[in-house]
């Protein structure tokens, strides 16, 4: 399995994906937008979009995010297997045509997403207590379905199809990955109904990102397991 990992920030990385990808003996690419914008030369079988910051709409500031947008909907159209995580799964709907915009209310810490029950990933009323870090939401791409939702947020996750998939919370953090996160973005905890402290983000038992991870495992087995393009997809 051959995969492509755009990568926005040095500070968010592929976390608890990365020994998935390993156990699975899957070949791993990355471009780092904030060092190389360069692109795959080659179609990969998944292409990860991974979080960060920054809007989608900040093309101005981040020149590289019209490039990737455009990438993204050529891949998407190609048939590639897209998993968009946070930002990602903003820059997905973005390249689809869908609108982003900024949410009522920030919503970072450990909340519940529910289930719509429209693909086993997510059982219909079911909740599921996840890592979130988002200022901003998005409208659903034509075609989309809804898997996931908040009361913070409408749109949690969905797919396209059944080979692209957007979350936009964070399965893949660990303890590190978040602590990097809090060093690099404190300005963003600000007191709010949906934000919470930094002791309240990291004081949790490794239990809780233990169970965040066998989530990430149900989760991509799942979208793993769905409808292949010619070339197969195996793992």
């Amino acid at each position: 399995m051959k995969v492509h990992v755009f990568q926005h920030v040095p500070f968010e990385g592929l976390g608890a994906l990365e020994p998935w990808f390993q156990r699975r003996h899957a070949e791993v690419n990355v471009t780092r937008f904030f060092d190389d914008a360069r692109l795959p030369a080659t179609e990969p079988d998944v292409l990860v979009v991974l979080g960060g910051p920054m809007s989608v709409n900040d093309e101005e500031r981040y020149p590289w995010l019209a490039v990737e947008k455009q990438y993204l909907r050529r891949a998407i159209e190609a048939r590639v297997r897209v998993l968009g995580i946070c930002l990602g799964a903003q820059l997905i709907a973005s390249a689809l045509g869908a609108r982003v915009w900024p949410n009522r209310t920030p919503e970072i810490g450990w909340f519940d997403i529910e289930g719509t029950g429209a693909s086993p990933m997510f059982e219909r009323a079911r909740q599921y207590p996840v890592f979130q870090w988002h200022g901003e939401t998005f409208a659903l791409p034509n075609g989309a379905t809804l898997l996931a939702t908040s009361e913070a947020c409408t749109h949690q996750a969905y797919t396209v199809g059944a080979l692209v998939l957007g979350l936009q919370f964070h399965l893949e953090f660990t303890r590190s990955t978040a602590a990097s996160l809090v060093e690099h973005c404190p300005g963003q905890l600000l007191p709010g109904p949906f934000v919470q402290s930094e002791a309240e983000l990291l004081g949790v038992d490794d239990g809780v990102f233990a169970q965040l991870h066998v989530l990430l495992d149900q989760v991509l087995a799942g979208w793993l397991g769905g409808e292949a393009r010619s070339e197969t997809v195996s793992l």
